[in-house]
């Protein structure tokens, strides 16, 4: 078995990435809609028809609102995973 070498350039990967990035918040984002039920209530109305409940859909509304802006802020603050960013899901779901 071979052994590959690896050299860093110019300091290690770590620093060269001190700020979240906006992939970062979009993974947030799914991450917060796939803990609400929001994917396996939009797969249910794209497959019968039946409308999605509205507080669901009322939700994701908001996390992408919330994404956008914070992808929007230069930079974007390390504790953007913080659920003082974030909307709450109404427990009437």
């Amino acid at each position: 078995m071979q052994h590959m070498r690896f050299r860093t350039v110019a300091g290690t990967a770590l620093e060269a990435r001190q700020w979240p990035c906006r992939e970062d918040v979009r993974l947030e984002a799914q991450r917060r809609l796939n803990a609400s039920g929001y994917t396996r209530h939009r797969a249910r109305a794209l497959a019968t028809g039946v409308d999605m409940p509205a507080a669901i859909r009322h939700y994701a509304l908001q996390v992408n609102f919330v994404a956008d802006k914070l992808i929007a802020l230069k930079p974007i603050p390390q504790d953007f995973q913080s659920d003082t960013y974030w909307p709450v899901l109404d427990a009437e779901h």
